[in-house]
C-alpha cells in the first residue's frame, strides 16, 4: 500500500504508552433488540414514536454488530487498532434494570472482550452510553433517586463480570446530553422538555457516576475509572463586548455543570440564574462522592461555538453565530484550535490527572465510487485535530489517548442512518463493511507511531 502523508502531526511528541484507538457505542451498532433476553430501552421507545427520529428509523439492527462482533474485531486487527471503546447495553444486562441478571446478555459481552484480548486489542468499557432501561423510565428513570442505586448495581455486576480483563472504565458518556438534550429540549431519549427535570436528571447522573467510581475502587483496584464529559470552547464573536456576558451563561451549561461538580464538589451559582430554583434533589451531602478522584477526563470534542449577545434570549442571553467556511455535515464548524483551547484549559482550571480524548471525528456525506470511499475531509479533520492534541502536549497537557468516532457507520441518535461518522463504511441495506480512505489513513498513522517507539 502507498505511504501515506502524515502532515504536520508532531508523533514524537506524544508519549510511548499513549492510545490510538477507535469507539462506538452499544445501541448505535448491536440490533438484535429483542434477543436473548434483552428489554427495552429508552431509546427503542423514543425511535419508534412517531416524529422523534428522521426517517423513523431505529436500533433494532443497527449494524448487527451482535452478530458480527468477531468480523467487525478482525477488521480492526488488520487496521492495526490496539484500543477499542464500547460500552455495555444496560437492558441486555438487567432487562428491567434490576433485579436478576441475564446470563445470555452477559455472555455476550464476555465473548466480545476475549475476541478483543485475542486481537491484541484493549477494551475500555462505557457503562452509560444512553441506554436507560424503559422499566426505570417508567419508575421515573433518572428524575428518581432510586435509579441511582440500580445503576450501582449494574457497575457492580459489570466490575465482577469483566473486571478481570477490562482494565479501563467510563461511567457515563456525556451526561450533558441525558440531561439536557433528555430532559431539556427533549430531542434526545425520553424527550422530555422541563428545567427542573433536567436537574434532576443531572444530578442523578453524577451522583451514580460517584457511586460506580466508588464501586470500581472496591472491586477492580487496578483498574482507571473516569467519566466521558462532552465539551466545546465558547468564543464571543466580539472580544471585550457584552458577548462575553453570554459566553459565560452559555459555558456554565455547556462545560461547567458537569465539570464543575467532579472536580470542585459543587454547581456553579450561576446555574440559578440560568434555570431558577435548583430542586431539592440536589443534595449538598452527595457532592463528596460525585468528586470522588478519577484517574482521567474522557474529553468528546467535535466543534467549537461563537455567541454573539442577545438580550431577546431570556435564559443565556445570546445566540450561535455559526461560521460557514467550513461545515461537516452536523452543521458544524472546523476548527482544531478550539480543541487544543480546551485542553489547555482543562490542564489549568482543573487539574485532571490523565485526559483521554474519547471521542473527535466528523460526519460527511461519503459515497462509494468503485468499490472505495475517498473521504478526504475527514482526513484533514481529524489529521488537525491529532495535530491540536500534540501541541496541547508539548504545553504540557497529560494527554494519554485518542479515540475516533467512529469504527464505522451507525445509528446516530435523531439524525437516524442519515450521519456518518465511520472510517468504516457500511451499505446499510447488505451491511457489508468498506474501510475508507480514512481507515488506512489511521492505520498508517498507527503504525507510524509504533515505528518512532521502537527507536
Amino acid at each position: 500500500m502507498k505511504k501515506i502523508e502524515m502532515a504536520k502531526i508532531p508523533l514524537h511528541v506524544f508519549p510511548g504508552d499513549f492510545r490510538w484507538g477507535t469507539a462506538t457505542a452499544a445501541y448505535q451498532i448491536e440490533g438484535a433488540h429483542n434477543e436473548d433476553g434483552r428489554g427495552s430501552s429508552i431509546w427503542d421507545v423514543f425511535s419508534e414514536t412517531p416524529g422523534k427520529v428522521l426517517n423513523g428509523d431505529t436500533g433494532k439492527v443497527a449494524v448487527d454488530h451482535y452478530h458480527r462482533f468477531k468480523d467487525d474485531v478482525q477488521m480492526m486487527q488488520e487496521l492495526g487498532i490496539h484500543h477499542y471503546r464500547l460500552s455495555l447495553a444496560w437492558p441486555r444486562l438487567f432487562p428491567d434494570g434490576k433485579g436478576a441478571l441475564n446470563e445470555k446478555g452477559a455472555d455476550f459481552y464476555h465473548r466480545l472482550i476475549d475476541e478483543l484480548l485475542n486481537h491484541d486489542i484493549q477494551p475500555a468499557v462505557t457503562l452509560y452510553h444512553w441506554d436507560l432501561p424503559q422499566a426505570l423510565q417508567e419508575a421515573g428513570g433518572w428524575q428518581n433517586r432510586d435509579t441511582t442505586y440500580h445503576f450501582q448495581v449494574f457497575a457492580e455486576s459489570a466490575f465482577k463480570l469483566y473486571g478481570d480483563r477490562v482494565k479501563s472504565w467510563i461511567t457515563h458518556n456525556e451526561p450533558w446530553c441525558s440531561a439536557y438534550l433528555g430532559h431539556y429540549t427533549g430531542i434526545h431519549a425520553p424527550g422530555i422538555q422541563d428545567s427542573q427535570a433536567a436537574l434532576k436528571a443531572a444530578h442523578h447522573i453524577l451522583y451514580s457516576h460517584g457511586l460506580a467510581v466508588e464501586a470500581g475502587r472496591q472491586l477492580v483496584p487496578d483498574a482507571k475509572i473516569g467519566i466521558t464529559l462532552n465539551l466545546n470552547p465558547i468564543y464571543p464573536e466580539t472580544p471585550g463586548s457584552k458577548d462575553e456576558i453570554s459566553v459565560n451563561l452559555h459555558d456554565v451549561v455547556s462545560n461547567r455543570w458537569f465539570l464543575d461538580p467532579v472536580f470542585k464538589g459543587e454547581y456553579p451559582a450561576e446555574l440559578v440564574q440560568i434555570f431558577g430554583e435548583l430542586p431539592k434533589e440536589l443534595k449538598e451531602e452527595d457532592m463528596k462522592t460525585i468528586s470522588h478522584p478519577i484517574d482521567f477526563l474522557g474529553v468528546n470534542y467535535y466543534s467549537y461555538a461563537v455567541i454573539r449577545y442577545d438580550e431577546l434570549e431570556k435564559v443565556m442571553l445570546g445566540r450561535h453565530v455559526t461560521p460557514t467556511d467550513r461545515i461537516t455535515d452536523m452543521g458544524w464548524p472546523v476548527n482544531a484550535k478550539g480543541l487544543r483551547d480546551l485542553l489547555l484549559r482543562l490542564q489549568h482550571e482543573y487539574q485532571p490527572k490523565a485526559i483521554m480524548v474519547t471521542e473527535n471525528g466528523a460526519a460527511y456525506p461519503d459515497v462509494v465510487e468503485n468499490g472505495k470511499v475517498n473521504d478526504k475531509e475527514r482526513i484533514d479533520y481529524v489529521s488537525e485535530h491529532i495535530e491540536a492534541i500534540g501541541e496541547s502536549i508539548e504545553q504540557g497537557v497529560n494527554v494519554k489517548g485518542y479515540y475516533l468516532w467512529s469504527l464505522m457507520d451507525n445509528y446516530e441518535w435523531q439524525f437516524g442512518y442519515s450521519k456518518r461518522f465511520g472510517i468504516v463504511y457500511v451499505d446499510y441495506r447488505t451491511l457489508d463493511r468498506i474501510p475508507k480512505a480514512s481507515a488506512q489513513w489511521y492505520s498508517h498513522l498507527i503504525n507510524d507511531f509504533e515505528d518512532i517507539k521502537k527507536q
